[in-house]
């Protein structure tokens, strides 16, 4: 049986070896038909620590090697960009200061 191949975004990378990784996916509502967004969040060895929070990366279904981690990280697809980063410090209420 073949191990499912997806790719994600890394969300955190604090923990040793191991990355969070959330996949996004829409999902038809059975009632109302309309779209909603879903994501499926996965824990991911990363053996070499070659990723970092906010680059794309592909995974496969591996064995399972502790109580949460069921995937393996496979390549890095994109890493993050530094524009992306700024447009979120700039966007976070924590940069602005006020004026009392």
């Amino acid at each position: 049986m073949p191990r499912r191949v997806c790719v994600g975004v890394v969300t955190s990378d604090k923990m040793a070896k191991t990355r969070v990784v959330e996949i996004p996916r829409l999902v038809q509502h059975p009632r109302y038909g309309k779209y909603v967004r879903r994501r499926t969040t996965c824990y991911v060895h990363d053996e070499d620590e070659q990723s970092a929070c906010g680059d794309t990366v592909e995974i496969m279904e591996s064995r399972p090697r502790s109580r949460m981690k069921r995937w393996e990280l496979v390549r890095v697809v994109e890493k993050r960009r530094e524009e992306d980063l700024v447009t979120a410090a700039e966007a976070s209420p924590e940069s602005e200061t006020s004026v009392g």
